[in-house]
């Protein structure tokens, strides 16, 4: 399963983990956060950042989330898209997220559709007289990833604000 890290503006990244995590009902393994603070020394969460990688990355590679191209975190995550097997995609929310915990399995470059895919039918205008979804309990099948030991969940595993 590939691994995931989230870079973007505090305190966006940890929010989007939360999400994860309560969509799942705990959180997903391989899932690491960077909360990118104003003041951070972008050199320092570069190089945290590729520590990151190297301990998220599995058998089929990494995927880089991150919140809004061209700012500081989508230039942090810029610098790992010339690493070996990751991928590194802008524009994160949460439908993309869960595209991507979902799909991890699956070869990094066809996980890389799936997350565009669900970012994008994610976006909905949403006007009087607009029916509303019939909500049915998720159908996971192959989307259970595997979750963390609940004793890497009380210290915040993977999370740091730089």
């Amino acid at each position: 399963m590939a691994g995931i890290l989230i870079i973007a503006h505090a305190p966006l990244a940890t929010a989007l983990r939360d999400c994860i995590a309560h969509v799942y009902g705990g959180l997903p393994a391989r899932i690491g956060v960077i909360d990118v603070s104003p003041d951070c020394d972008p050199v320092e969460v570069v190089a945290f950042a590729h520590s990151e990688i190297e301990r998220l990355k599995e058998e089929n590679g990494a995927l880089v989330l991150t919140d809004m191209f061209g700012a500081t975190p989508s230039n942090i995550a810029a610098r790992l898209s010339s690493l070996p097997d990751v991928r590194v995609l802008a524009g994160v929310n949460l439908p993309m997220l869960l595209r991507a915990v979902c799909y991890r399995a699956t070869p990094l470059d066809t996980l890389v559709d799936k997350a565009l895919a669900g970012a994008t039918k994610g976006i909905q205008a949403i006007v009087p007289g607009t029916p509303a979804p019939v909500c049915a309990p998720p159908v996971m099948g192959d989307c259970v990833p595997a979750m963390l030991p609940e004793s890497d969940l009380t210290h915040k595993h993977g999370t740091t604000s730089l």
